[in-house]
């Protein structure tokens, strides 16, 4: 080998000047798939939508969820399901291309390389957007990253992700409603068992306050009201007249029909991910 010849270890990339602005809608869309996902599934990877402006700022205005599988560092997207996705949005905003892609969780994980690399073929330099939905730090981080490819001579060694600048932008009428949604009203979003609870609790409160209007009306300490004892008198008459284990009866079968739409819900929907499975793994095939 020649004295002067050098084997030397680089980066490529051509987002030197790269930024990018998401708006409020995305962030909601991420994170309302983030809630509707799968039971199995422990994060969202989704689609960015939108445009690229002649400085390199990277406009993003809209998403979609993509479903995947991950297991032992492995990705398989539903591709189909992606494209055609693209398409129907496309049909309403023919402006918006794909820019890039997202995920949840607390920054660039170990299988991001691969799904990375799929969006590198349907765009040149995509975007990748992280959103906490977990909220680790006491608050949703939201990061935007881009892909420098580590080049041994002429050898692609592998893919690092650096994070660039990110603002949220919003018109007016966003900004509106992003008040309003952000504004925390619940520590945590309730399960189905803590709802009935609560609806229960709310019940019962209501309950009493009917009962002290009735019994102040009865000693005088109200005076009565001819509407409001009318509206009482029609909701009494409209329950039915069961005994107690009647109604205690009727309770049960009500809760097992529910139980048993539950489990063949869950039948179904297992089902449908293993066919998905298997049309994804025989596409990639």
């Amino acid at each position: 080998m020649a004295a002067n010849e050098h084997t030397v270890l680089q980066f490529t990339s051509s987002s030197a000047s790269l930024s990018a602005r998401v708006h409020p809608l995305v962030i909601f869309n991420i994170c309302d798939c983030y809630v509707r996902r799968p039971d199995q599934a422990e994060r969202v990877i989704g689609t960015l939508l939108g445009s690229i402006s002649p400085d390199g700022t990277v406009e993003i205005r809209n998403s979609y969820a993509v479903p995947h599988s991950e297991s032992s560092g492995q990705v398989a997207l539903d591709i189909e399901y992606h494209h055609n996705m693209l398409v129907s949005h496309q049909k309403v905003n023919p402006k918006e291309v794909i820019v890039g892609w997202y995920s949840t969780g607390l920054g660039v994980t170990g299988g991001s390389a691969l799904i990375h690399e799929f969006y590198s073929s349907e765009v040149p330099n995509p975007v990748h957007l992280t959103v906490d939905t977990g909220f680790r730090n006491g608050q949703g981080t939201i990061k935007a990253y881009v892909s420098f490819n580590l080049s041994l001579g002429d050898r692609q060694l592998a893919a690092q992700f650096q994070e660039i600048p990110l603002d949220l932008r919003m018109v007016e009428a966003e900004r509106v409603g992003f008040d309003i949604l952000k504004t925390t009203v619940v520590d945590k979003l309730p399960n189905d068992l803590e709802g009935m609870e609560a609806s229960m609790e709310r019940l019962l409160a209501l309950l009493d306050d009917v009962y002290k209007y009735v019994d102040s009306v009865v000693e005088g300490r109200v005076p009565p009201d001819n509407n409001i004892g009318r509206f009482i008198s029609e909701t009494v008459s409209s329950l039915p007249k069961l005994s107690p284990s009647a109604l205690d009866k009727l309770v049960n079968n009500s809760v097992q029909d529910n139980l048993l739409l539950l489990y063949l819900s869950s039948i179904i929907r297992t089902q449908l991910s293993l066919a998905e499975k298997l049309n994804t793994a025989a596409q990639i095939l």
